[in-house]
């Protein structure tokens, strides 16, 4: 247990160096790390590590390295410019705990700038909220990161544990890129990977699949004077009942997952993007639904998409044209398990304590209808691994934002957990 002027002189750091953090953040904020598109801010997360003193690794993910892993996802997209950073702490004489520190700089499409209160780049501040696209989910958290372990260094203390800060990309997509860091051999005793979560600890989350199904049609001239032809966009849009359906039957099973039965809607079936059509006087000759389904932990991949296929070919048997003509179905992107962070005495306890600290309440905890990389750590590493981060509004909408007072205590919370996990000494390694 820390003592008290441990905690205090943490604290002060903290809050002295709160103004430099939101500015490091609104930069961060303020560069637009769109899947393809993470490289520049890994260039300046990886600068950031260089001013620490921290050995940095810089590599660009292979899928040839990962494609044969439990826990790979399909990738749909180019790798050319996915980079993954890590930066290690070492110290003189590690003597206590190792810790990884995990977040992503990737972030989700913004929909029409014109929508957002400020621009989605444009990070702004009013009152206690900072505005723009993953300055919750999760800037705000990889950027407390090196924040946490400034204040400690700050206040004079050196950690005796090994730190690893791993800035991921590819976690709205895949996951792939935290895959690549247990790829490479980064282990350590404990990971902590500050999502936005409200302050909670995040006991368990779903696993998730997503899914495109493709109809293809019989394109005729929209008038309809040689014939009629068969528009794939309703064929496609008439398919999607069935798969909807689907969510209503997976959530009246919660009751087989017991930390999920209290759970108000633990799996979500979502339409996330229609593709269809060539030309607006033309019967469409493709379409083609992307579906996001999240499965309970203790459901498998494998039972999931043999009902999804099940479900599109059941509802096509009934259709006179897709029954000569059926849909295809492949997967992309997430294909993820979903978990529970095993019960481990030493570091939740240790998290308690920091939260009751700083908070001045009792830790509660969560199971949710989200996914995040922290499964890696949980299901194939064999580390206790917990997502525990800030306040977020809109994450994925416009006027996504971030509660710049959750994102200090979250950051004094995990500056205690890091000292009381990994030891302190007064050496400066």
């Amino acid at each position: 247990m820390l003592p008290d002027k441990v905690v205090s002189d943490i604290c002060t750091a903290v809050d002295s160096g709160f103004e430099k953090q939101v500015q490091f953040t609104q930069t961060l904020v303020s560069i637009p790390s769109l899947r393809g598109q993470e490289a520049t801010a890994q260039d300046f997360m990886a600068d950031a590590m260089r001013e620490r003193g921290l050995k940095v690794d810089k590599w660009k993910l292979d899928i040839d390295d990962l494609k044969n892993l439990p826990g790979f996802s399909p990738v749909a997209t180019s790798y050319d410019q996915a980079f993954n950073v890590v930066g290690t702490y070492r110290p003189t004489r590690e003597q206590g705990h190792s810790l990884i520190f995990n977040g992503h700089v990737d972030v989700v499409p913004t929909g029409s700038a014109d929508r957002w209160r400020f621009g989605p780049f444009q990070p702004k501040i009013d009152g206690k909220w900072l505005y723009g696209r993953g300055s919750g989910d999760m800037k705000s958290g990889l950027a407390a990161t090196l924040f946490a372990f400034d204040a400690v260094r700050n206040s004079g203390y050196s950690p005796q544990g090994r730190i690893h800060f791993q800035s991921v990309v590819e976690e709205e997509s895949t996951g792939n890129g935290t895959l690549a860091c247990l790829q490479r051999g980064y282990r350590a005793d404990a990971a902590f990977i500050p999502e936005p979560s409200g302050e909670l600890f995040t006991r368990g989350e779903v696993g998730l699949i997503w899914a495109r199904v493709t109809v293809k049609g019989d394109p005729e001239h929209a008038s309809g004077f040689i014939g009629v032809g068969t528009n794939a966009i309703e064929k496609a849009m008439a398919l999607w009942p069935h798969i909807k359906a689907l969510e209503a039957k997976w959530n009246e099973r919660k009751s087989e997952v017991p930390l999920y039965c209290d759970h108000p809607f633990p799996v979500r079936v979502n339409i996330g993007e229609i593709h269809g059509g060539e030309w607006t006087s033309s019967v469409p000759a493709s379409a083609a639904l992307n579906v996001r389904v999240g499965l309970m932990p203790g459901f498998t991949q494998e039972e999931v998409r043999r009902e999804i296929e099940d479900a599109v070919r059941n509802a096509s048997r009934n259709d006179p044209y897709l029954s000569n003509n059926p849909p295809a179905i492949e997967y992309f992107g997430h294909m993820s398990a979903g978990y529970f962070v095993k019960h481990a005495e030493v570091p939740e306890d240790i998290l308690r304590r920091a939260h009751t600290k700083i908070t001045g309440k009792t830790m509660r905890e969560v199971v949710t209808s989200a996914s995040s990389d922290t499964r890696y750590f949980n299901l194939y590493q064999d580390t206790w691994g917990v997502s525990y981060g800030p306040t977020v509004e809109k994450a994925h909408g416009f006027d996504e934002r971030v509660d710049l007072e959750s994102v200090k205590r979250v950051t004094k919370t995990m500056a205690l957990f890091l000292a009381e996990w990994c030891g302190l000494s007064h050496d400066r390694a």
